[in-house]
Formats: structure tokens, C-alpha cells, sequence
């Protein structure tokens, strides 16, 4: 039986494509699986078919026994016709839908895929026998939506792969080179993760607190509007400590976790937060805000402030981690001793339970 799957968009370094990977991976132990998107990134043309090819590239009739797995995140009027139309049925990989209202100012039509997406997302409440959230947070949603098989089946996220991973010489050089402590933020630079509210505080931290310090920022900017003004921040603050230094290839990224100090991060909202696993798994502490999924994977494993957006404590948290030896000692601890509770194997025996249930 196949267990194809439908993305919106399939991009390197994503962490929807690279749950959707992992898992074409397991599902091919079961039959055959294959990636399809409405989008796909020059980068990521041999992971994925367009969507419109779905039906040429599979080798039989579908009926109303296959498996359709969708991962939703955003919307994309021709992804929903297209899951509207098919016969096959439809589990939903819900990995959440940023808020619309972060983006409005700076891309207005991105804003309208989101509430879009919101849409989409109440209308196949009916059409779905299965619905996978990636967090209770993100089960909640679809609860709330009116979504009646829900449960919470973690990603399937290989840490390994990062640990294993050797570090870009000339790139772990740099950062090795770099005069003082260095404080890690990994995520798109996007409105909802709040990277402008991290730089404001890491302008308090560098002046007042630890002027030595430095901030590597790392991750894919899509927003042209929201990066100019995140760029024009840093340089009215004259930070020359801050290094935006966009997507990394893996080496890289490699690097820029061994050779930081502590992990942070002010995201206000997240339907999980791959990088967290990666900074346990290399041993950072971490340091962040309670927004969305973020108290649920973090649990006791780093500083969680509370949610309102107070640059001030956001220094002072990242100088604490950074300077008090027993702190980072016991962070790192409870990182290592967390993290088994999201081992990959574990994760994907819970993904094939859940499909054996439907079938």
C-alpha cells in the first residue's frame, strides 16, 4: 500500500521537510512513499515530485483504502482542492500555523495564506480519519477546530545526525576565533520567533552585562521587508557582535553549536521547536520564552521566562547561563536526561502505531 505524502513547500533545512524525509524513510519499510509539494526549492528537486505530477507518478488507481498523509503548516488553495478532491484517506500532520497578524505588515499576502490555512484547516476536520499533532499544544488547536481522532506523535527528529556531523573547518575557525562568550539562536528569522526582541536584548546584555559577548543568528530570512529592518536594527545599534548569518549548510551548523556557549531563543510561537533537541543534544543550555509548544518540549531542561516580552530579563537569563558554572552544569544535565523522552526510534514505532491503527 502506498503512504504518499503532500507538503505546501519542500525546502532544505526546513524542519517540515525534514520531518517529512525522516518519515518517507520509515513508510517505505511499508510500501511505497513518496514526497509530493506545490513548492519545491531548486535545492530539493530530487526529494520531491510537484504536485501536479501526483497522479502520473503513481503506479496504481487510487482507492478509498490508501493513505494520504498531509503535513499542514500553511495554506495553499490548490493543496486543499487537490486533498478535496482525492479519494485516498487523509491523515493530517499538524505541525501548526504561525499567527497571520505578525506577518501583515511586512508581506500581507504571506499574512493571508496563514488565515487561509486557519480555513483550510477546519474544513478537512471532516475529511480526516487521523490527525497527528506534533505537541499538545498543537493537539489542543485541532481539538478546539472540531477534530475528533487527535493524538500526539512527536517528530521524528535525529539528533545524531548532528552530533555525527563533522564541522565546517574554515567556518568552526571562525566561530572558534570569535573574542569572547557566544550565544546561538537557530530559526527563521520570522516575526512570530522574535529575533528583534533577542537583539534587544542582547544590545542590553552587550552593554550593560557582558560586552565581550557575541550572538550568532542562524537561519533563512523570507520575509525581504521584516530582514531589512532587522539588519537596519543592528546597525543603528552599532551591535557589531551580532552575526546574521542566514542559512548554514550542515558542517556549518555544526560548528556554530560547538563552538557556542548556551542556546536562546524569544520566539512567542512555536508547534514544537526542533532546535531545543539539537541544543540538548550538544550539550548547550538553553534559555527561552513560554510561548506555544516550547514549555512542552523544553520542560525543566533550560530557563523558561515568562511569556511577556521583557528584554531586561532576557539579558540577565543569558548572562546567568553564560557565567554561573553550576547553572550551565545542571541545565546540560537535565538537557541529556530529557532528551531520550524524544529518541527518533521511539518516535517512529509511535508514527507506525498510529498508521496501523487507521489501516
Amino acid at each position: 500500500m502506498p503512504f504518499h505524502q503532500v507538503l505546501v513547500s519542500c525546502a532544505p533545512g526546513d524542519a517540515i521537510s525534514n520531518a517529512a524525509l525522516e518519515l518517507r524513510t520509515l513508510l517505505r519499510r511499508a510500501g511505497r512513499s513518496e514526497i509530493f509539494a506545490r513548492y519545491i526549492h531548486p535545492e530539493m528537486m530530487d526529494e520531491a515530485f510537484p504536485l501536479e505530477e501526483y497522479e502520473q507518478r503513481t503506479t496504481r488507481n487510487a482507492d478509498h483504502e490508501d493513505v494520504l498523509l498531509f503535513h499542514a503548516s500553511i495554506g495553499e488553495p490548490a493543496v486543499f482542492a487537490f486533498l478535496e478532491g482525492r479519494p485516498e484517506r487523509l491523515v493530517l500532520i499538524y505541525h501548526n500555523i504561525s499567527p497571520a497578524e505578525t506577518f501583515r505588515p511586512y508581506d500581507p499576502a504571506f499574512a493571508g495564506l496563514l488565515d487561509g490555512g486557519r480555513r483550510e484547516l477546519a474544513a478537512l476536520a471532516g475529511r480526516c480519519v487521523l490527525a497527528m499533532a506534533v505537541s499538545q499544544f498543537n493537539a489542543d488547536e485541532l481539538i478546539a477546530l472540531g477534530y475528533k481522532n487527535v493524538s500526539v506523535t512527536r517528530l521524528i527528529v535525529d539528533v545524531d545526525r548532528l552530533r555525527r556531523t563533522p564541522p565546517d573547518g574554515p567556518f568552526w575557525e571562525w566561530v572558534d576565533g570569535l573574542d569572547g562568550p557566544v550565544l546561538l539562536f537557530v530559526g527563521q528569522l520570522l516575526p512570530h520567533k522574535r529575533p528583534d526582541l533577542l537583539i534587544e536584548a542582547f544590545h542590553v546584555l552587550c552593554t550593560y552585562l557582558l560586552p565581550e559577548a557575541h550572538l550568532l543568528m542562524v537561519g533563512a530570512a523570507p520575509l525581504p521587508a521584516y530582514a531589512q529592518r532587522l539588519y537596519t536594527f543592528v546597525s543603528e545599534l552599532s551591535l557589531h557582535r551580532v552575526h546574521v548569518l542566514g542559512r548554514l549548510t550542515a558542517g556549518q551548523l555544526a560548528a556554530a553549536y560547538r563552538g557556542a556557549g548556551a542556546f536562546v531563543t524569544a520566539s512567542e510561537h512555536e508547534g514544537f521547536c526542533v532546535p531545543l533537541l539539537e541544543a540538548m543534544a550538544v550539550e548547550l543550555p538553553i534559555v527561552a520564552r513560554g510561548h506555544g509548544a516550547i514549555p512542552d518540549t523544553l520542560g525543566k531542561a533550560g530557563v523558561l521566562l515568562p511569556p511577556e516580552p521583557d528584554p531586561l530579563l532576557l539579558a540577565e537569563a543569558m548572562l546567568e547561563v553564560i557565567t554561573d558554572d553550576s547553572l550551565r552544569a545542571e541545565l546540560i544535565r537535565r538537557g541529556l536526561e530529557r532528551l531520550p523522552l524524544f529518541d527518533a526510534d521511539k518516535a517512529r514505532a509511535a508514527v507506525l502505531e498510529q498508521l496501523l491503527g487507521v489501516l
